[in-house]
């Protein structure tokens, strides 16, 4: 039996309750704990003041200088201070609730003090104090995540006790050429350094074996999966012409960028193979997504399929409706919209052209997946800002066809190291260059004492018959709070702009149908200022917006405010991005900084991604990444692109399975259930 299955109540000393409670900590079996890793080191390796950074957990030795002092106050809580002298320099050592330690600290006596550090006031906070000069072999002691009677100290007797019974049953599941190519120490050599961390160099090369396998083994289960989905029911394989694309493309007023010509060509491959199609369309605002799919769907269509295309609110449904029907017309391609306000005896006319073929393409919200919405031929379904839905819903919709091909679109520019980890398991196309003609939208950050400056450029603005949206403070505590916000900031606009402008509330409480007015009203231009609390809705076409006002926008992550911004800079005019912030913290400003200094949505999305960490980036829930033990996809990114190179790399040379060397490689991924659609002879 492999370490990886053996029970942990196998280890010496882990009796049933221990085991228990192990079990609801994730540990189950010795491989487990065995990989149960501190989440950080104590280092009590002796420094001198001149060496301490300020703050910094330290440790210092030296001879106790006077008698110590106690002080007395509140009920029952005590200060004892005393001075030692380290490296030549008086340093103070304070210990709170210690009164009990005075008798036995005289002068002239070593001592050795763990604590933290105060370099202004040359003060050691102390929070454990050794009689002697005490130098610990190694320095470095591992720290574990605790849990009630499962304490750190019993975790580190249960791990030394799994190491001398099970220490030589540790297998390595990476082969020899792969250890060799990037100098990796073998598994059990590393994980023993990784929990005695008695050479600094060692753990470290410790961390990177590690790092590499979780890695790997991810980026192959991805692959795994990846294959799975193309060879799952196979695909409709259309015979697409590239005179058809042509056709349509010599039609649009603009000429297509190269990176989206690049994508147009990746999807009509993915088409016209007998797999189905799994593709991630990504772009920033503005970059031309919706041109590339209008493109493929003039494709789809010559080659005698159907299309949908699903957007996350009526009105996006409808200006993409408005856009590809206008391109489409002079190709005497059939487009039509359904949305829920569709009824009656229109939705049922619209229907039955839809089952009998004689709609080409159908633009619209979760209406597409209602269960009467029958197609003739679906063989391309396009799903916008797809984070947007569930995944039930987009396998509805998906369901609609025979194995239709799968393009999703996302204006959220994702960073390249987040992209290979959370949609690892589908292609990915980039549309990284703006189409020319594109104007800069200019971004300037004021502090809240401008704000009635600000205004004044609205004003002006709005007279020149432009329109501003103004983003109103996000308070996360409540949304009751929020929308009273918003309320009051709308009140005090309406009265400032008074004669010169109409101003509309857009807030969370608001039904579906209520927004829907305000916002169509906003792109009529019978409102020209819009109030804000939610993020007006992403894809939202507005090309007469100049102005973005940002009230608080350091409350506002990097990546929302881009989107924001990316709601103005539409039309011909020149436009302006205005965030009015005072932000307390060091991140906060640099946020706002970063906003000023570029408009490019990925370099924007990867300083993001280092400011906040990847968990926040989606929002934990929803993020789909990987609980890694040791492996972080920002600051291993290069570790993390070596191995989806090695994946892809392994997956062609099919040595999964032929090769013994592979052999622990492909039992893991086996054990996962990640072949069990795949067919890798």
């Amino acid at each position: 039996m492999s370490i990886g299955t053996l029970d942990v109540t196998a280890i010496k000393g882990v009796g049933e309750e221990s085991g228990k409670l192990l079990n609801k900590m994730g540990i189950l079996t010795v491989g487990d704990l065995l990989e149960y890793f501190p989440f950080r080191y104590e280092d009590y390796a002796l420094k001198r003041p001149t060496e301490a950074a300020h703050d910094e957990r330290v440790t210092m030795a030296g001879k106790i200088q006077n008698e110590a002092s106690v002080r007395y106050y509140g009920k029952n809580k005590n200060r004892l201070t005393f001075r030692i002298e380290v490296d030549g320099v008086l340093v103070t050592a304070t210990f709170f609730n210690r009164a009990f330690l005075k008798s036995k600290l005289q002068p002239g006596m070593d001592v050795t003090v763990t604590g933290k550090w105060d370099a202004h006031r040359l003060t050691i906070t102390g929070s454990e104090l050794k009689f002697g000069i005490v130098e610990r072999e190694g320095n470095l002691e591992p720290v574990y995540h605790s849990s009630g009677k499962v304490t750190s100290k019993a975790l580190q007797k249960w791990i030394a006790a799994a190491f001398s019974a099970y220490g030589s049953q540790i297998e390595d599941p990476l082969p020899e050429s792969i250890r060799k190519r990037y100098k990796l120490m073998g598994k059990g050599e590393a994980l023993r350094h990784l929990h005695y961390p008695f050479n600094r160099e060692a753990t470290k090369q410790a961390r990177r074996r590690y790092v590499y396998e979780e890695l790997l083994l991810f980026q192959l289960k991805m692959r795994a999966f990846k294959e799975a989905i193309r060879n799952q029911q196979g695909g409709r394989q259309l015979d697409v012409k590239e005179d058809d694309i042509a056709a349509f493309t010599s039609l649009l007023p603009f000429p297509l960028t190269g990176a989206q010509q690049r994508a147009i060509a990746d999807i009509v491959s993915d088409i016209r193979s007998p797999l189905r199609m799994n593709r991630l369309l990504q772009g920033d605002v503005g970059s031309g997504k919706t041109a590339v799919a209008a493109a493929c769907m003039a494709g789809v269509v010559g080659a005698g399929g159907q299309c949908a295309l699903m957007a996350p609110t009526e009105i996006l449904a409808e200006q993409h409706a408005t856009t590809i029907e206008a391109w489409f017309e002079p190709l005497g391609l059939k487009t039509a919209l359904l949305v829920g306000s569709v009824k009656g005896k229109k939705r049922r006319e619209l229907l039955d052209q839809i089952a009998k073929g004689e709609v080409d393409i159908v633009i619209g919200t979760h209406a597409l997946i209602q269960e009467d919405v029958v197609f003739s031929a679906l063989s391309l379904v396009i799903t916008d800002e797809q984070h947007r839905f569930g995944v039930e819903q987009r396998r509805i919709l998906r369901d609609k066809g025979e194995h239709p091909d799968v393009l999703f679109m996302t204006a959220t520019p994702i960073p390249r190291t987040l992209a290979i980890s959370v949609f690892g398991d589908m292609d990915v196309s980039v549309l990284d260059e703006m189409p020319a003609g594109r104007k800069p939208i200019e971004t300037y950050w004021v502090q809240h004492e401008m704000l009635e400056r600000v205004l004044e450029f609205v004003r002006k603005e709005v007279k020149k018959g432009r329109q501003a949206y103004v983003i109103c403070p996000l308070i996360e505590e409540s949304e009751k709070l929020d929308v009273q916000n918003a309320i009051d900031f709308h009140s005090m606009l309406t009265a400032h702009f008074q004669g010169d402008a109409q101003v509309g509330l857009m807030h969370g409480r608001l039904q579906a149908a209520e927004k829907e007015a305000v916002m169509a009203a906003f792109a009529r231009n019978e409102l020209h200022i819009l109030v804000s609390t939610t993020v007006v809705e992403v894809g939202v076409n507005v090309p007469n917006a100049t102005v973005m006002v940002i009230y608080d926008a350091d409350r506002f992550g990097l990546a929302q405010l881009h989107q924001l911004r990316g709601r103005v800079g539409r039309g011909d005019e020149k436009s302006y991005c205005i965030l009015v912030a005072q932000p307390k913290t060091e991140v906060g400003k640099e946020r706002m900084r970063i906003m000023t200094e570029t408009s490019d949505g990925f370099v924007l999305s990867e300083r993001d991604l280092e400011l906040r960490g990847p968990g926040d980036f989606f929002g934990s829930k929803q993020s789909g990444l990987p609980d890694f033990k040791l492996a972080d996809v920002v600051h291993d990114y290069r570790t993390l692109e070596a191995a989806r190179q090695d994946a892809d790399r392994i997956f062609k040379a099919n040595v999964l399975k032929t090769d013994p060397e592979y052999r622990l490689l492909y039992d893991y991924l086996k054990k996962t259930g990640a072949f069990e659609e795949v067919k890798l002879d």
